[in-house]
């Protein structure tokens, strides 16, 4: 009898595809059955590809419900990437595929001693749906331009991949928002005065 408990244990987790005694990587409770791809255009990015490209992977990397990809033509892309002269601003999302978001990266942060690829990574954290925490640690992506220009962390904490993957956890929704607020992220002890 303890013979046959035993088999039974030892087979119930390899029935689920799990097995015993071991962590899992990455907790499943909030991935979705179906991950929603949204879609970027970066034609007009021009010097930000790189820092891009290592902010669409550190996202990728750390959520589960959303993924990032380059949008096959750039008419179809679900959101924007623009080099722009001014201040980092974003369309606040968050974006849901059929969305029309805009990612501009200003020269002006890039001027002040700020890291470009957490410029981008914070930008595309707006997209996602993530607000500004100016007064967070370093650690915090979202804390943007608080902890001053040394710090270069552009990689999302586990509170803010966790968020993310909450505000995409139902999928896509059915009806979208038509209106957008827009982020004006200005990396300075500068008040900006004059929105776009």
């Amino acid at each position: 009898m303890i013979k046959r408990i035993a088999a039974l244990a030892a087979l119930v987790p390899a029935m689920l595809g799990t097995t015993v005694g071991a962590a899992a990587a990455h907790p499943a409770a909030h991935a979705t059955t179906s991950v929603v791809t949204l879609t970027y255009d970066a034609s007009g990015a021009g010097q930000w590809a790189g820092a891009i490209k290592q902010a669409v992977q550190n996202w990728n990397d750390a959520v589960h419900n959303v993924r990032l990809e380059p949008a096959s033509s750039p008419g179809s892309a679900d959101f924007v990437y623009e080099a722009t002269s001014g201040w980092p601003q974003t369309t606040l999302g968050p974006i849901f595929p059929g969305g029309n978001g805009d990612v501009q990266l200003g020269q002006q942060a890039v001027d002040e001693g700020y890291d470009t690829t957490r410029i981008t990574a914070h930008e595309t954290g707006h997209i996602l749906g993530l607000p500004d925490d100016y007064s967070g640690p370093c650690s915090e992506l979202m804390s943007g331009h608080g902890p001053g220009t040394s710090c270069t962390n552009a990689k999302p904490n586990a509170a803010e991949a966790a968020q993310v993957d909450k505000n995409y956890a139902a999928g896509a929704p059915a009806v979208r928002p038509q209106h957008h607020q827009v982020v004006i992220d200005i990396w300075s002890g500068r008040t900006h005065t004059n929105p776009r």
